[in-house]
């Protein structure tokens, strides 16, 4: 008998998702309600494909609440850059167990990338780009290399670079959930009223938004809710949102190092 022919080894490296998939999306799910479009996806074609990526910030609460109430087993990732404040920390361990989360995951800076590139822990105040880059966007990586698709907070009144969010978009070929793109300042404030969620303990210090200690400062009112952070720099993301262009970077900055 003839010996059946070895098939090569073939490694998949086509992205889970990409742009034509999240335009579809876009328009299926133009209009409907965020709790209903979550229930469909999370219990159907993403189910066991995605994770949700919280900094447990100033409106983390609602966000984490509507997916919990259709699946409390989605793995809730979590960025531990280091360098956050306390409080986020304690508020965490609060609303995680709050909402009944089973996978709740926690992922730090590679300590060998902070012992080449970051030694003194003094990154933030010379390269905050660079800072990022090995705190918040390497260790994101790491998270989330099981999944196709995570789920992200962001919300288009957050700052005028996100104006235009859409609620399905590509990043690095998974597929990425903004399911509050379209929901505004009050809806948010109403829904966490509506549901007894706790509030983040800085928010009502002046934080409306809410990053690593170093580089998060009060806001006045009537500021961009983001403008404390990253300020005197220009820098409005830490790069898990996309990367900064060429024109963005420090001269001579190298991503590698």
């Amino acid at each position: 008998m003839a010996e059946a022919q070895r098939q090569p080894d073939v490694i998949d490296t086509a992205p889970a998702f990409v742009q034509a998939q999240a335009d579809a999306l876009n328009a299926r799910f133009a209009g409907v309600d965020t709790g209903a479009m979550l229930t469909e996806l999370l219990a159907g074609e993403l189910k066991g494909r995605i994770a949700i990526v919280s900094s447990f910030g100033a409106e983390s609460a609602a966000l984490l609440h509507l997916v919990a109430a259709v699946d409390k087993t989605v793995p809730l990732i979590f960025i531990n850059t280091q360098k956050m404040f306390g409080e986020t920390l304690a508020y965490r361990d609060e609303l995680s167990e709050r909402l009944g989360f089973t996978d709740l995951r926690v992922f730090r800076p590679d300590p060998y990338d902070l012992a080449a590139r970051d030694q003194t822990g003094l990154r933030w105040s010379y390269d905050p780009d660079g800072c990022c880059d090995i705190r918040k966007v390497r260790p994101l990586r790491r998270a989330l290399a099981p999944f196709d698709a995570w789920i992200s907070g962001r919300k288009a009144f957050q700052a005028k670079s996100r104006a235009a969010l859409p609620r399905f978009e590509i990043d690095e070929g998974r597929l990425k959930l903004n399911p509050l793109a379209d929901w505004s300042k009050d809806q948010l404030e109403a829904y966490i009223d509506e549901h007894k969620l706790p509030r983040h303990p800085l928010v009502a210090q002046g934080y409306p938004s809410i990053g690593c200690s170093p580089c998060t400062s009060k806001v006045a009112p009537g500021e961009d809710p983001r403008s404390g952070r990253w300020k005197g720099w220009d820098k409005t993301e830490c790069g898990i949102h996309g990367e900064a262009s060429a024109s963005d970077l420090p001269p001579g900055y190298d991503p590698a190092f």
